[in-house]
């Protein structure tokens, strides 16, 4: 047998174990490749942060197919992931293009079915970031189809979303644009429940989420927003820097005229020297309609101490408008970092300790829906 056949029975061997990483280096090493670090955060407006695991490389995919209808140029055939469908695509639009993956339960029929768009943070990728969530797995047990967003290190060096930017934050241009255009793509051609469309993020990506709901409060029906920043805070790079900083200011506003606020779950830990926690009031402020200097709707707020069952404490408090709904639902972490709560340590930026953060924002969605 030849050394090639060697090396494919090997990393044969290895995906069949479910080390897709083992299998990949593998065959990068018999080719005399390496498997390229992740960047490091740079001055492009990047968060500087360090994950909990180490850097993950590029993994095999399996054979692909070409599936009709929308605007999704290619997909993947599903591969077997735990409890449902795991596919790869390619989705373009006037505005730009971008891959992602998308996550079906096992035997759900999706018409009706809610959608949860997850956006990950800087050097992530789609792969990493579910894991480290375990969305997939949670949003499954409820029929939710997850979409998973891949940001291009040739858009961001860091593959962070470009939250920072103006061309980025407005509704008919930039990466706000393709966002909601992938969003009503695979709405339209799932048949989905419109009404029931969610996004949520960490750190860019949590700040990218606030953006979409400034732009497009008639898409989504709620956020969640992880360690991320309110939509205006930043223009550029400096101002960018500057409000992760220092946090605190005032942000552009909540959405567009004439239209409601989008509900907003937050997480930020009172410890992140990455993305001050201070951010985290300016998206809840956001989501209250204050953003824009003219008071908001009326609320009433309660506050509570919780404790997790992995140890972290937190503080959440709960914004109602005067007819009762829920605005808002803010949770400060005591004692964490710039890191997911209650995530899996498979995956970067992780807080095992803290209250399980995925499950808390669809016990949030579920309440929140368009009309």
């Amino acid at each position: 047998m030849t050394p090639a056949n060697n090396t494919m029975r090997q990393a044969m061997r290895l995906m069949q174990a479910g080390d897709l990483q083992a299998a990949t280096r593998t065959i990068q090493d018999a080719l005399g490749g390496n498997a390229g670090a992740a960047p490091a955060a740079s001055e492009d407006g990047g968060h500087d942060v360090r994950g909990n695991a180490a850097a993950r490389g590029p993994y095999i995919e399996g054979e692909f197919r070409v599936v009709e209808g929308g605007k999704a140029q290619t997909a993947g055939v599903p591969s077997k992931a735990r409890g449902g469908r795991d596919s790869r695509h390619r989705f373009s639009c006037d505005a730009g293009a971008l891959d992602y993956r998308l996550h079906i339960p096992a035997g759900l029929d999706t018409a009706g079915a809610p959608l949860l768009v997850m956006l990950h943070g800087c050097t992530q990728t789609p792969e990493d970031f579910a894991r480290g969530t375990r969305m997939n797995e949670l949003a499954g047990e409820q029929g939710y189809v997850v979409a998973w967003p891949a940001q291009s290190a040739q858009r961001n060096q860091n593959r962070c979303w470009n939250w920072f930017r103006g061309s980025d934050q407005q509704r008919e241009q930039g990466e706000p644009a393709i966002l909601a255009a992938l969003t009503r793509d695979l709405v339209a051609s799932h048949r989905l429940d419109a009404g029931r469309v969610y996004v949520a993020g960490l750190s860019a990506g949590g700040a990218m989420a606030a953006v979409l709901a400034s732009t497009h409060p008639d898409i989504y029906a709620a956020i969640g927003v992880h360690s991320g920043l309110p939509i205006g805070m930043a223009s550029d790079v400096p101002s960018a820097f500057a409000a992760m900083r220092n946090g605190g200011g005032r942000s552009r506003g909540a959405s567009a005229a004439g239209t409601a606020p989008v509900p907003a779950i937050v997480f930020h830990g009172d410890s992140d020297t990455t993305v001050h926690p201070g951010n985290g009031h300016g998206v809840v402020e956001q989501s209250l309609g204050r953003g824009r200097g003219a008071g908001g709707a009326a609320a009433a707020s309660t506050v509570e101490r919780t404790i997790a069952p992995g140890g972290r404490s937190a503080t959440r408090t709960v914004h109602r408008t005067a007819d009762g709904r829920i605005a808002a639902e803010h949770w400060v972490i005591h004692g964490a970092g710039h890191a997911w709560a209650g995530g899996d340590a498979a995956g970067t930026y992780t807080d095992p300790q803290g209250p399980d953060a995925s499950a808390e924002m669809l016990r949030f969605f579920a309440g929140c829906r368009n009309a």
